[in-house]
């Protein structure tokens, strides 16, 4: 699903965001991309759903290959995205509803479609009670359910999920964390880059660790090896 090659991403200001990265995620994985701040993580992120391009290397994702790729195809790239953002990102003037359903319109999805998959996607995430209240009226773990319903509703290949409890308190992050595995478990390869030394060392998942750009550790069903 997702292939690194050697990868080095260099900014304009010759700051260094990934130095040499070499790694694979095959479908269905779950993987944990930890490290400290400034490590990478964003860089990486960012590679992987065409926001950057790499400096040197070669990086696939879903058959695409993103070191060449024509700007004509990013859109089908992302097609195949689901991301999911520490802030949540929603539309404060669109109910619940309208927040997932806008992702399927979107990609020009056929009305029956949507009002077929809008409610899976909520009852998935335990919100089809919520659908027609708008985001200010929910707390910070239904907002963040709200971003995985809109994640997932057009069936990705791949979740990304940047920071996604960063918000939330301990109980809620747990919520979140055991929804991503849920989704994980019916066939979705899942990333989630986060700091949450607890929930990283108690899901037992693969870990990927960064510093300073390159890739530390890479371990199955690992520990958190970085500090913040």
């Amino acid at each position: 699903m997702i292939e690194f090659i050697e990868v080095t991403k260099r900014y304009s200001n010759g700051t260094i965001g990934l130095q040499d990265a070499t790694f694979k995620v095959n479908k269905g994985e779950f993987v944990f991309v930890v490290g400290p701040s400034g490590s990478g993580k964003s860089t990486l992120l960012k590679l992987i759903l065409h926001e950057e391009a790499p400096t040197e290397g070669e990086v696939y994702v879903n058959g695409f290959s993103i070191h060449d790729m024509d700007r004509s195809e990013i859109p089908y790239l992302r097609r195949g995205l689901g991301v999911v953002f520490q802030d949540f990102r929603l539309l404060p003037n669109k109910t619940v509803y309208d927040n997932v359903s806008f992702a399927m319109q979107i990609v020009e999805a056929q009305p029956r479609d949507i009002r077929r998959q809008v409610p899976v996607a909520l009852a998935l995430v335990g919100l089809s009670k919520k659908a027609r209240v708008y985001p200010h009226q929910l707390s910070g773990g239904e907002q963040q359910r709200v971003a995985l319903a809109r994640a997932i509703v057009n069936n990705p290949s791949v979740l990304i999920a940047d920071e996604p409890t960063g918000n939330l308190d301990p109980v809620t992050s747990w919520e979140i964390m055991r929804l991503l595995d849920d989704i994980n478990q019916r066939g979705t390869t899942v990333l989630v880059a986060t700091h949450e030394k607890s929930i990283v060392d108690d899901m037992k998942k693969r870990v990927l660790s960064l510093d300073y750009g390159h890739i530390s550790h890479d371990v199955q069903k690992g520990n958190y090896t970085n500090e913040d």
